[in-house]
């Protein structure tokens, strides 16, 4: 069912049985038992934020998908903020919180926390507005986003495991020096910035019936999702989380924002394991529905993407996309717009990514293939490959490995296939022989 403007009720109670829809207008101040008089930030924030930021925030093309839309089955759109300034929409926040400094907060300078993009949003936005900027980054960020921070003007401190890490230094260092923190999303002014996004999409397609929006922090989702919603009620708002970090998908089951424990994954610009209150607040009056997608659907997003639409988009950018590859993405028969948040991404990093994402669609496979030890037997089984179509990366040749049975030898084989399928009619030609250790991606057997 078509969850109604404002999100989830629990059941009485607080239990966890199925949820129940109830309509919640604009402004209502019950949300899963948080009250609220009012919120900090108006649908008035979010337009006169885009006129504080207009002379350097870009307005990001839409761009309608042919060969991923003809994959998924939907009118599908790009809202291409990679192709923002900085490489992400974080420069909209920036630009807006920044120029509602003070001229003594502006004198003694501002400090953020990021894992890259809101370094750069902040650097950027501090170089055009005169002010001084400290950003505190993981020890682990991007070589690359380190290195374009630094190029827009700041000072970087690496600090920290993770960006909650980052966060703790960034809020002592601004007790310690006066400058004031811009936090990456749990900030109004921010919030209001991200929300021109939504007002951009209200104009650029007026008839769009979902739009599907990266969840980190939650700063983007909930000024976009507040001003879509303002503009047309019945729109729907879908947010996509890692699934190794479902910060507020977990918040919206618990009925309460908490710190989680996040696990490894590709999308490390969504990895936010501490959710904003406001944020929370927003996305439950807001934002319809919030699904998760894992690594091997997001990298296969970010390899199609690159493919297909010659889009290059981070990981954490193409989290909307695996979610329709994903089937995550209810459809309502109306354009889908899916938000590609930004593109910052290593290139040394993305071979590795690419490459991952092509075997999730089953273009890479590997097979362990146990056969007689006599002459012609490893000749015939690459035959076999190669007269499918299948087209050899390696070969390791076993005959003394432990555990084999005497006179049998193990041949691993990696190598390229067009799809799943392909990669299943490869196995059936190999049939005759004792064959262990199959990998293949699932992904789409649609044509190039």
């Amino acid at each position: 069912a078509q969850r109604p403007l404002g999100g989830v009720r629990r059941q009485p109670g607080g239990g966890s049985g199925p949820a129940t829809l109830d309509p919640l207008p604009c402004g209502r101040p019950d949300v899963l038992g948080v009250l609220l008089t009012a919120l900090p930030i108006s649908f008035s924030d979010i337009e006169a934020a885009r006129g504080r930021g207009r002379s350097v925030v870009l307005e990001t093309p839409l761009m309608p998908s042919t060969s991923i839309a003809r994959i998924v089955d939907t009118d599908l759109w790009f809202k291409a903020e990679n192709l923002q300034r900085t490489g992400s929409f974080k420069i909209r926040g920036a630009m807006n919180a920044l120029s509602l400094l003070t001229d003594d907060q502006k004198a003694k300078g501002v400090v953020a926390a990021s894992a890259g993009n809101h370094a750069q949003g902040v650097a950027l936005a501090a170089t055009e507005l005169g002010i001084a900027a400290t950003v505190f980054m993981p020890e682990s960020a991007a070589i690359p986003k380190i290195a374009a921070t630094r190029s827009y003007g700041a000072t970087v401190q690496l600090a920290g495991a993770n960006l909650a890490e980052s966060v703790d230094h960034a809020t002592a260092f601004s007790i310690e020096s006066g400058s004031t923190l811009i936090h990456p999303y749990d900030d109004p002014n921010i919030i209001a910035g991200q929300g021109t996004l939504g007002l951009e999409l209200s104009e650029q397609l007026p008839g769009a019936a979902v739009v599907v929006i990266p969840v980190g922090g939650g700063g983007l989702i909930s000024g976009t999702a507040l001003a879509l919603k303002t503009v047309d009620p019945t729109i729907r708002v879908i947010g996509v989380q890692s699934d190794a970090v479902p910060t507020y998908v977990e918040a919206r089951a618990k009925g309460t924002p908490q710190e989680i424990v996040p696990r490894p994954t590709v999308a490390d610009g969504i990895a936010v394991s501490r959710p904003s209150p406001l944020c929370f607040d927003l996305i439950e009056r807001y934002v319809d529905e919030l699904v998760t997608v894992d690594d091997d659907r997001t990298t296969e997003a970010v390899a199609l993407l690159l493919e297909r639409a010659k889009l290059l988009v981070e990981p954490a950018g193409a989290v909307t996309v695996a979610a329709m590859l994903d089937g995550k993405i209810p459809s309502t028969g109306g354009p889908v717009i899916t938000v590609l948040s930004g593109g910052n991404i290593d290139l040394l990093f993305l071979d590795g990514v690419v490459r991952h994402g092509l075997g999730a669609q089953g273009r890479f496979a590997s097979l362990r293939v146990l056969v007689p030890d006599e002459p012609g037997h490893l000749a015939g089984v690459l035959s076999m490959i190669g007269g499918r179509g299948g087209n050899v990366l390696s070969v390791e040749h076993h005959r003394e490995e432990t555990g084999q049975p005497f006179g049998k030898v193990e041949i691993h084989i990696t190598m390229e296939t067009r799809s799943g399928r392909h990669f299943a009619e490869i196995l059936d030609d190999l049939d005759g022989y004792e064959i262990s250790g199959t990998h293949s991606g699932r992904g789409s057997d649609s044509p190039g």
